[in-house]
């Protein structure tokens, strides 16, 4: 810029001039760098977030199918199955038929996502013997003269062909079944297992339909409003969409594939990977502003290799919000700085220059290691402002990146521990008995696992209710956790059923010595709410290495264990070939 020669410029002002210059474009420059950084930095985080909770649900949704097949397992288990076609009287065979189906409707109530569960013979072309559907809000019993053959079914035949305790479950679709009451034209998945009698004679099968949508509304009930629920079968068809309408294309004759509206899902469904995170902008066939992470799942018999493609997602907006308001805040900083410095460039020095340059240096500072530096807060002049103004705004970032950590630090304690007892879940139980079986192969030592369930739990959440059962649920953990060592593990795995794993032990007496102690604990009466409960429990234990060579048959002689004590009485421990004690 070139001034007349009349107009005399002093040094100062130009000095000024080109330091409020400096300033203006530095501050602009930092604040724009703040802006996309902090930007991409909740972006990044927002993704990795998403992909945890997206691998949670996952997680969830197997521990689901899981429960549903145990469900499948006790029915075809229990005596009353067997019972149906081993009756050679028919009064007998009608009352066996009337006990099932009891258990089956109390088993509907306590599962609202189950639709229907039946009984379903080996012979004549599949005839199902006893059958509860779901009607509405009503439980029913479908009379003989309404029981339909089956034979044609996928999950009859193929059933048939499985040994016991084996599980099939079905492709997810939807039910076209003749007189399904609610679960007709809804989608659906089957899961069923034989009846196979003690000669090993296949008799027939157990058939539990589940409701997908009851299923998706369990996977969201935990998640935020914002997030979004996607499923897809292993060639991409949509099964859960946010749009019910882009749902099960295929039996409208039409494919709706996930991979048209997320194509890096392609790759999960060729196989080529096991999870994947994007960041979707708007686009033909896209959904416009969001963010999602998908991972493939395996769905069924392992050796047919099915899977399904599983997914969240959140607008973009949603993640961005604050970095929005950041950016609206640093152009008014600047705005404010940039007037300020032309009103005063005349008067700037070079006394400025030193705090100036103190200035930029945590700016600097603040851009590469995150660290808020000191700054002349206390001043009354521009620096002083823009000095409070920038701590301000790092303050503000700090506070967020702050906020995501803990976000962070609570989605890794949630998929960890059980939300009512804060005692560690079923999957950090496994690792820590998988470490410990790890660590007794090494040093030739032993330890155990107590299975312990509580005895007649229904009775407390149907007489008091079910908050004074969770009180007793979580003083039941607090019972666990003060009778053991610090080095042992008290794990809820679910319901009423609780474990402990008993690391480095001296040999069977010292677990006998334990299991004593906490059957001892559990005859004194508990106080609840003014009530005095008697809350018993019964144990089943089992040893490394005597008892299994690995945790699944460790969990399993120890559950057998435990069974064995109920078995005979209840309020009693003991091994599974010694019987129970106490």
């Amino acid at each position: 810029m070139k001034f007349p020669d009349h107009i005399k410029i002093g040094i100062g002002f130009k000095l000024g001039f080109l330091l409020a210059a400096f300033g203006i474009l530095a501050t602009s420059l930092t604040g724009y760098y703040f802006y996309t950084s902090s930007r991409n930095m909740l972006t990044s985080a927002a993704e990795r977030d998403l992909l945890t909770a997206t691998q949670v649900v996952g997680r969830n949704m197997k521990i689901i199918i899981d429960v549903i097949a145990e469900d499948a397992q006790l029915l075809a288990a229990i005596p009353e199955t067997r019972n149906v076609f081993n009756s050679s009287a028919d009064l007998t065979a009608e009352r066996d038929k009337k006990i099932l189906a009891d258990t089956f409707t109390a088993m509907l109530s306590a599962h609202p996502e189950y639709f229907q569960i039946r009984l379903i013979s080996a012979i004549r072309h599949g005839l199902e013997l006893v059958r509860i559907d779901r009607d509405g809000r009503v439980l029913t019993r479908v009379l003989a003269a309404n029981l339909q053959e089956k034979a044609h079914y996928p999950y009859v035949f193929d059933t048939l062909r499985l040994g016991r305790g084996d599980i099939y479950l079905s492709d997810i679709t939807i039910n076209h079944e003749k007189g399904a009451h609610s679960g007709l034209n809804k989608p659906t998945v089957t899961v069923s297992t034989p009846v196979i009698s003690r000669s090993g004679k296949t008799l027939g099968l157990i058939v539990i339909n589940i409701d997908l949508n009851g299923l998706s509304s369990i996977l969201k009930s935990n998640l935020p409003i914002a997030y979004q629920l996607y499923l897809s079968n292993q060639w991409g068809d949509l099964l859960i969409h946010p749009d019910a309408t882009q749902t099960f294309g295929f039996d409208q004759g039409r494919r709706i594939l996930i991979q048209d509206f997320f194509e890096p899902v392609s790759t999960l469904i060729k196989g080529k990977g096991t999870s994947v995170v994007m960041n979707v902008e708007a686009g033909p066939k896209k959904q416009g502003g969001h963010v999602a992470a998908f991972v493939r799942l395996p769905f069924g018999d392992t050796i047919e290799k099915r899977f399904v493609i599983l997914g969240l997602s959140q607008p973009l907006d949603n993640i961005v919000r604050e970095t929005t308001k950041l950016g609206l805040d640093t152009i008014q900083i600047i705005l404010a700085f940039s007037g300020l410095a032309l009103i005063l460039s005349a008067l700037v020095s070079r006394v400025v220059t030193g705090p100036l340059h103190a200035v930029v240096g945590a700016i600097n500072h603040f851009s590469k290691e995150r660290v808020i530096s000191t700054l002349p807060l206390t001043r009354n002049d521009e620096l002083g402002l823009l000095s409070r103004s920038f701590y301000d705004m790092q303050t503000e970032i700090m506070a967020h990146l702050t906020e995501l950590n803990e976000s962070r630090k609570a989605l890794d304690h949630l998929a960890q521990h059980d939300t009512l007892t804060g005692l560690p879940n079923r999957r950090m139980f496994f690792d820590r008995l998988e470490h410990a079986i790890a660590n007794s192969r090494r040093s030739g030592k032993q330890l155990a696992v107590l299975f312990v369930d509580l005895d007649h739990f229904k009775e407390i959440n149907d007489t008091l209710g079910h908050a004074s059962g969770d009180k007793v649920l979580i003083n039941v953990a607090i019972l666990l956790m003060a009778s053991v060592r610090e080095v042992d593990t008290v794990a809820r795995l679910g319901g009423d059923e609780f474990v402990v794993l008993l690391d480095t032990i001296d040999g069977q007496q010292h677990v006998m010595t334990v299991a004593q102690k906490l059957h001892d604990r559990f005859q004194q009466v508990m106080q609840m709410d003014g009530h005095e409960l008697p809350v018993h429990a019964s144990i089943g234990i089992s040893i490394f290495p005597r008892d299994g060579k690995d945790a699944g048959e460790l969990m399993q002689n120890a559950d057998r264990a435990m069974y064995n004590a109920k078995n005979q009485g209840r309020n009693a421990f003991g091994f599974l070939e010694g019987g129970p004690e106490g």
